[in-house]
């Protein structure tokens, strides 16, 4: 099996002379305030890699202005750095403003990748909304209980009652007339009555509407008077 020929891609090959050539740039810059050795060589990558941290949370986290600021911040010194070195600026004879810039240049760049790497996402999602409540059924309304429960379908055929005789239907006995009767309950008892006779084809007697009616027996008694 034969191996794929090595492609070289045009734009990795400039991002590597670009950043070579902006890594020597700092270095030299940081060379010439005062920092020589090994940390004259630290602070390009120092600079790179806060560059590229801001650059990551703005692709991983979104636009937030802490990212953003961090970015330009690392951005203007490396451009900073670049500028400065083309000849603008002696190298030989730096201003005490660059020295203490560069001097200050780590405790900045470690407060910065602290943030970056601690620092919550700036956006954050909304809430859900609250789930509607599920509605509550309407309770079905019962029969009252002078009334005869519903029946779905077509009306039954009442069964045939043998219906008594006049003289064999027993006398409502005649209440005491001391006994007080509200109109609506002598009104409330005639439909009860009128119901009832409807459905058996015979009066009402007096323990029936007093079961109907739950009332005491004097006061059926008196009702039943007023309904002879």
């Amino acid at each position: 099996m034969t191996r794929p020929a090595l492609r070289v891609d045009a734009v990795l090959v400039q991002a590597v002379i670009a950043g070579a050539l902006s890594f020597a740039h700092l270095h030299d810059l940081a060379a010439a305030a005062g920092q020589d050795g090994w940390k004259a060589w630290a602070y390009p990558i120092s600079v790179d890699l806060l560059l590229v941290a801001a650059w990551r949370r703005l692709r991983s986290d979104g636009p937030s202005r802490l990212a953003w600021c961090w970015f330009l911040i690392a951005l203007v010194a490396s451009l900073g750095a670049n500028v400065a070195t083309a000849g603008l600026l002696d190298l030989g004879d730096v201003p005490a403003w660059l020295r203490i810039l560069v001097a200050a240049w780590p405790a900045l760049a470690f407060m910065g990748g602290t943030l970056l790497a601690h620092s919550p996402a700036g956006h954050s999602s909304a809430p859900p909304a609250p789930a509607a409540p599920d509605p509550v059924p309407e309770a079905e309304p019962e029969p009252a209980a002078d009334e005869p429960p519903a029946v779905s379908g077509p009306d039954p055929v009442p069964e045939p009652v043998a219906v008594p005789a006049p003289e064999e239907t027993p006398a409502l006995p005649t209440p005491p007339a001391a006994v007080p009767v509200p109109a609506a309950l002598v009104d409330h008892a005639r439909k009860v009555a009128d119901d009832h006779h409807a459905r058996t084809g015979a009066r009402i007697d007096t323990a029936t509407l007093r079961a109907r009616l739950g009332v005491p027996p004097h006061l059926a008694d008196a009702i039943a008077a007023q309904l002879a």
